[in-house]
């Protein structure tokens, strides 16, 4: 029976680092930073990873169990990442937690406005609110395209269960670098 638990938490452990796996290469996707102009930068590509998985947590809340605990896993996984990234760049022990306690406020401030502004159905809140955080401050009419991806991936995901987020990873579209357009999914 122990080694059956053990197997469970393993297989729990793969699962994650998969979903999380697959959101990072959707992250770094080249048209967000060459066509969308996410800063190809080391913030650029915090918020890059932010945004996919703030998507992929919006999806996850909108499930029944156990999308909770599979949310919860993602967003452990996803700190852990976060925490021994920040100790690669030579941040030292006693400055990783206060960097950490930054990040999440962060993080969890643009999981407010950017769900905010999509469960409104408000382009312009969202492209303010992309503006503000991946496009470093640049004006809303230049996160308008890279609005129009976020609303295309929140609705490609829309159409995902628990088991296809799980099982095929999720579904964001190709950026493009039209307003108002998105490309294929993959």
């Amino acid at each position: 029976m122990l080694a059956g638990l053990f197997r469970r938490a393993e297989r729990r452990r793969r699962t994650i680092r998969a979903l999380h796996r697959r959101i990072g290469e959707a992250a770094r996707q080249p048209g967000l930073y060459t066509a969308l102009g996410v800063p190809d930068t080391v913030e650029g590509r915090f918020e890059a990873l932010s945004l996919h998985v703030i998507l992929v947590l919006r999806r996850l809340g909108q499930l029944p169990p156990p999308a909770a605990d599979v949310a919860q896993d993602l967003v452990d996984s996803v700190f852990m990442q976060l925490d021994a990234s920040l100790r690669e760049l030579g941040i030292g022990d006693m400055g990783v937690p206060k960097r950490i306690k930054k990040l999440g406020a962060s993080f969890y401030a643009r999981a407010g406005a950017y769900g905010a502004a999509l469960d409104a159905g408000d382009r312009t809140a969202l492209a303010e609110a992309l503006a503000r955080n991946p496009l470093d401050g640049a004006g809303p009419e230049a996160a308008v395209p890279l609005a129009a991806y976020v609303e295309a991936a929140a609705s490609a995901l829309s159409s995902q269960d628990l088991d296809g987020l799980l099982a095929e990873g999720p579904d964001f579209p190709e950026p493009a670098g039209e307003a108002g357009t998105s490309g294929d999914h993959r």
